[in-house]
């Protein structure tokens, strides 16, 4: 379990397919030393389990499935990610529930600054469109977010100073893929309501 709020943005030091998974070595500025081999880390609002550090860097085994779902497959030497620990009981909820499982990818329609703040605007899958409402929370590339204007397959998010310098929204093209996960309160309301309607 995640919040959304993102600690840092690590840099990809090397991706590598490999036999049965794809190598993924990260270099965090910060979080390697609070790191545990078997911990979970979200990487662009994917779940991950740390396999191995060293040097200062961290080391996952990316399943293929993980990369067909996800941004994942995209990165290259030098990409940012974005970085957060798991959610701990004591802490306090910031930005929304996130689980760590994407529900889609979406793409940068527009990312651009206006005045001092920044508007990104993501086309969207309807799988994930479902979900988005105006005012609701959304998570892209694991940066909890709130809706502005929903259209028919995109929505519009406005961005702070501080959010686009500390995340990898600083690296953002126009079309470029982003994990997108939708509000998990949004899936358990729709599946209690079919239940009722059977």
């Amino acid at each position: 379990m995640f919040t959304g709020i993102v600690e840092e943005a690590g840099r990809v030091e090397r991706i590598r397919p490999g036999a049965r998974s794809t190598e993924l070595v990260i270099r965090p500025r910060k979080l390697t030393r609070s790191l545990q081999p078997g911990g979970s880390l979200a990487v662009n609002g994917t779940c991950l389990t740390v396999v191995g550090k060293a040097g200062g860097c961290v080391r996952f085994d990316v399943l293929n499935e993980t990369l067909r779902c996800t941004n994942l497959g995209d990165l290259r030497p030098g990409s940012l990610v974005n970085l957060e620990r798991p959610l701990r009981a004591n802490a306090g909820l910031d930005g929304h529930f996130v689980l760590g499982h994407v529900d889609g990818r979406g793409t940068v329609r527009r990312y651009e600054k206006e005045g001092k703040d920044y508007v990104l605007e993501v086309a969207a899958p309807p799988e994930v469109m479902r979900y988005i409402v105006p005012k609701g929370s959304v998570a892209v590339d694991g940066i909890s977010l709130t809706v502005a204007k929903v259209g028919r397959d995109w929505f519009r998010i406005w961005i702070i100073p501080h959010t686009h310098e500390i995340t990898n929204l600083r690296q953002r093209r126009a079309g470029d893929l982003v994990n997108l996960e939708a509000d998990i309160i949004g899936k358990y309301v729709e599946k209690l309501l079919a239940g009722r309607r059977r």
